[in-house]
């Protein structure tokens, strides 16, 4: 990976973000303040039915968390994006996205737009329909989201509960795409984070640009099934 960034900037919390990324680009988050999260969906800009498939990632890299080495897989058995930097371990897989219904049950005072303008309590819901919109989809085309940063464990029942500090402030992740992907982010709270008031916690952006993998890569290496990702996506970039 180039050593500096060809592009960066800063998402505060609360807020939300979208880009069409090409393949080779590299996306590094970087938590400024602790508990930090972030939601992400994948889209194949060419093909918007393809989308990230999280139970699909899961099962075929035999995982409960995500983290370096693991592969983020679309609904065509395709890859999206490798993690290939990884300062936290683990990144939430299952806890979904904080709904509207979730700012009254914590006791979140609802602050709307006419009261606050931009730093309105966005949930993670309604600010990933405002990033649909921009490319024509809508709620129907909401997909299972990954949480960046955040932890969730279960208990011997299924029981899931919240890691509150397992994210400190300067930790990263970074993503390597594999296909051209709109990316759509948000820092809104994750659903079972358990701050007295609505949490604003940013992060820091970073586009870069790096080689493509080849078989030694650790991504390519960690499971067997993630060789076969890579080698659907060369079929599909070959364009027959």
């Amino acid at each position: 990976m180039n050593s500096e960034p060809a592009y960066t900037t800063h998402l505060p919390g609360g807020h939300h973000w979208s880009l069409r990324l090409r393949r080779g680009t590299t996306l590094t988050l970087t938590a400024q303040q602790a508990d930090s999260n972030v939601g992400l969906l994948c889209y194949n800009p060419e093909n918007l039915l393809e989308r990230l498939n999280l139970p699909d990632t899961l099962k075929c890299q035999h995982t409960f968390k995500l983290t370096h080495g693991h592969c983020l897989y679309s609904d065509m058995g395709r890859i999206f994006a490798s993690i290939t930097h990884d300062d936290l371990g683990w990144h939430d897989s299952v806890g979904g996205n904080l709904m509207p219904y979730h700012l009254l049950k914590k006791g979140w005072q609802p602050v709307n737009y006419q009261q606050a303008y931009n730093d309105w309590t966005r949930t993670g819901f309604d600010a990933f329909l405002v990033e649909l919109a921009k490319y024509g989809m809508g709620r129907r085309d909401m997909a299972a989201n990954l949480n960046l940063f955040s932890r969730v464990e279960s208990d011997d029942y299924g029981k899931l509960s919240y890691v509150s500090g397992h994210c400190q402030p300067g930790q990263s992740v970074t993503l390597r795409f594999e296909m051209d992907t709109l990316v759509l982010l948000h820092t809104c709270p994750h659903p079972l984070d358990p701050s007295a008031d609505y949490p604003r916690r940013g992060v820091d952006i970073a586009l870069g640009t790096t080689e493509p993998p080849t078989e030694d890569d650790p991504c390519y290496r960690s499971r067997p099934e993630n060789a076969r990702g890579f080698a659907n996506n060369r079929l599909y970039h070959l364009g027959l």
